[in-house]
C-alpha cells in the first residue's frame, strides 16, 4: 500500500502493547483547520485493511468539513480489534495519549465502536477528544444530528426527484438501524413514510419494531435491495453500494448515514446510467460532525440542529449543479468541496484548540 503516495499530510501508527492498543491515526488535510474525524473500534482483518479504511474515511472527512462549511480539515483513527472484548480503560487512555501528542492537528470523536463514555475516557489524556457525554461538558451522542441531516438531505432528494420535500406516503428501506439508522426511523414514521428496516443485529431491529410496529423488516440487506422502494437508507458499514448491490436495486433514491458507500468511483456514473439519484453519503451525513464541531464553542443542541437543516440547501445545490453539469452528484459535491477548499484553504491558518 503506498501510503506515502495517498496525498494525506501525516499517517501515525500507534502501538502500546501494555494496553494491546494498536491503532492508525490518518491527517488528510489542515487545509480549512485541524483534522476533525471519529475513531472507528473495529476488528479489521489485518493491518493494511484498516489503513486502507484510515485512508479513505479521513479523505471524506475533509469533503464532508468543508461542505459543512465548518473551518476544519480530514482526518479519521482507526482501533483495530473487538470493542465487546479489546476495548479497556487502559487502552483508550493509552490513545489518548497518541492524540494528545499530535498537539490538536487532529481531533477525535465518537464513530463505529466507540461511544460518549468511551471519549470521557479518552478525554483524560488528551485536551482533543470531542463527542463526551453531556454530563461531562459534551455534546452527546452525535447520532442523533447525523441521522437529521440525513433526513434533510432525502427530503432536498424528494424534492429534486418529486417536487415535494416529503417522504410521506414513500417506501423507504432502510439497512443498518443501529445508532444513526434507528434515529433515521423515527424520522421517517413522524413524517408519514412506509419503512422497511434490517440488521446483522436482531435485538436493534427488535427495538425499531417495539417503537414502531408499522415498520415491516426483511431477513436481510440483499432482502432490501431487491424490495422495491422508493429510497434505499444504507446505515451500515461503507461500500455498500457495489456493482452487484446497483443492478438490482429497486429504488429512485440514495440516501443514506454510512460513510464511504460507493465500493469504487465507477458507482456514481452507474447509478447515474440507472436514473437513481445519489445523495452523497459525506453531504447527508455531516450532521453528527456539525454536532461535535458546536462542542468546541460550548455546546447548544438548537444552533447544531439549525447549521445541520441547512444540508438541505446544500443537497438542493449540489443535485442541480449535477443536472446542469451533467455530472453525477458524487461529482458535484467533490467539486464545490474543493471549490472551498482552494479559495479558502490556501489563506487559513491552521487555528488549533486551546
Amino acid at each position: 500500500m503506498d501510503v506515502l503516495g495517498s496525498g494525506h499530510e501525516q499517517v501515525v501508527f500507534c502501538s502500546d502493547p501494555a494496553s494491546g492498543l494498536r491503532a492508525v491515526i490518518a491527517i488528510h488535510s489542515t487545509a480549512l483547520g485541524p483534522a476533525l474525524g471519529g475513531t472507528r473500534f473495529h476488528p479489521y482483518a489485518d493491518e493494511d485493511a484498516a489503513v486502507a479504511d484510515a485512508l479513505a474515511l479521513s479523505r471524506a472527512m475533509t469533503y464532508k468539513n468543508s461542505l459543512a462549511g465548518l473551518d476544519l480539515g480530514g482526518g479519521k483513527a482507526v482501533i483495530i480489534g473487538d470493542p465487546h472484548t479489546d476495548k479497556t480503560e487502559a487502552l483508550l487512555r493509552a490513545y489518548g495519549r497518541f492524540v494528545e501528542s499530535l498537539g490538536g492537528r487532529y481531533l477525535t470523536a465518537c464513530d463505529v465502536g466507540t461511544y460518549n463514555a468511551d471519549l470521557d475516557v479518552v478525554a483524560r489524556e488528551t485536551r482533543f477528544a470531542h463527542g463526551r457525554s453531556l454530563a461531562y461538558g459534551g455534546c452527546g451522542d452525535s447520532s442523533v444530528l447525523t441521522a437529521y441531516g440525513v433526513f434533510q438531505g432525502m427530503r432536498a432528494a424528494a424534492q429534486h426527484r418529486w417536487g415535494k420535500p416529503s417522504l410521506a406516503g414513500r417506501t423507504v428501506g432502510v439497512a443498518g438501524v443501529g445508532k444513526v439508522g434507528s434515529w433515521l426511523v423515527d424520522r421517517l414514521v413522524e413524517d408519514g413514510a412506509d419503512v422497511v428496516v434490517t440488521d446483522v443485529d436482531a435485538g436493534a431491529v427488535e427495538r425499531v419494531l417495539a417503537r414502531h410496529p408499522a415498520v415491516d423488516a426483511v431477513a436481510d440487506t440483499a432482502t432490501l435491495v431487491r424490495t422495491p422502494t422508493d429510497v434505499y437508507a444504507p446505515c451500515a458499514l461503507g461500500r455498500a453500494l457495489d456493482d452487484g448491490t446497483v443492478a438490482v436495486l429497486e429504488a429512485e433514491i440514495v440516501c443514506g448515514g454510512a460513510n464511504n458507500q460507493l465500493a469504487h468511483e465507477g458507482i456514481a456514473a452507474e447509478l447515474m446510467r440507472r436514473g437513481i439519484l445519489y445523495a452523497p453519503d459525506y453531504l447527508v451525513n455531516a450532521g453528527g460532525v456539525i454536532q461535535v464541531e458546536d462542542e468546541r464553542h460550548g455546546f447548544s443542541f438548537a444552533r447544531a440542529e439549525a447549521r445541520a437543516a441547512g444540508i438541505f440547501d446544500v443537497a438542493l445545490r449540489v443535485f442541480r449543479a449535477a443536472d446542469a453539469d451533467g455530472v453525477s452528484p458524487a461529482v458535484a459535491a467533490d467539486r464545490l468541496a474543493e471549490e472551498r477548499i482552494a479559495s479558502v484553504g490556501r489563506l487559513a491558518t491552521i487555528r488549533l484548540p486551546r
